[in-house]
Formats: structure tokens, C-alpha cells, sequence
């Protein structure tokens, strides 16, 4: 089992970058596959950018492809989400999940653990 801490909190302009980390606890975390979700108020939770835990593959919302970038740091059981040229459409609680030994997967539903959120708002 693992424990997720999402970080990063942030209100920013548009064309900023931001930075998320979530950072894990309990055994095996180089065993997970782990993505990054975001919802916004009265809308679904959605895929963002998922990493495997095999192979270090990748996968992106169109929405967010070439503006965010996910990678991982096993030796400090954190994973990232490098966010760029946000814009206000990026605003949303961002949560970060994992799922044992799975590809990445573009549904909440797969996924077993999740953190707590942190908020995102980008102004204009």
C-alpha cells in the first residue's frame, strides 16, 4: 500500500510555470504506475500525464501535450508534473494516483490510492 502528498500549491498568471510533486510512502514505489488527474468544480476528474513503472513510458492529455511533462525520482519515491505555459483552462484541483504494477491507465477508476489534491488556479 502507498500513501500519496501532492505539493505545489498555486496561483499564477498565465504563461507561467509551476511545478507539482507528490510524494510517496510504503514499499515498491518504482513497482507503481502513476498519473496525474485534475477536476475542476462541477466536472469530471480527468487525465493529465500518467509514467509506467516498468519502462518509464509516458502519456498525455491532448489538452496538455508539449506544455506539461511528467517524470518520476524513485531514489526519492516522488513523481512530477512540469507545468508550462499554463493557461486559465489548466485551473483545477490536480491529484496524483498510482496503481500497482499496470500500464498507465486514462481512467480514475483504475487507480488505487490517491493523494489529497492541491489546487492550481492560473488568472490572466
Amino acid at each position: 500500500q502507498v500513501q500519496l502528498v501532492e505539493s505545489g500549491v498555486g496561483l499564477v498568471q498565465a504563461g507561467d510555470s509551476l511545478r507539482l510533486a507528490c510524494a510517496a510512502s510504503g514499499p515498491m514505489f518504482s513497482s507503481y504506475s502513476l498519473g496525474w488527474f485534475r477536476q475542476a468544480p462541477g466536472a469530471e476528474r480527468d487525465f493529465v500525464a500518467g509514467i509506467g513503472w516498468n519502462s518509464d513510458a509516458t502519456s498525455y492529455a491532448d489538452s496538455v501535450k508539449g506544455r506539461l511533462s511528467i517524470f518520476r525520482d524513485n531514489a526519492k519515491n516522488t513523481v512530477y508534473l512540469e507545468m508550462n505555459s499554463l493557461k486559465p483552462e489548466d485551473t483545477a484541483a490536480y491529484y496524483c494516483a498510482a496503481r500497482w504494477r499496470y500500464h498507465i491507465s486514462t481512467s480514475p477508476a483504475d487507480y488505487a490510492y490517491w493523494g489529497q489534491g492541491t489546487q492550481v488556479t492560473v488568472s490572466l
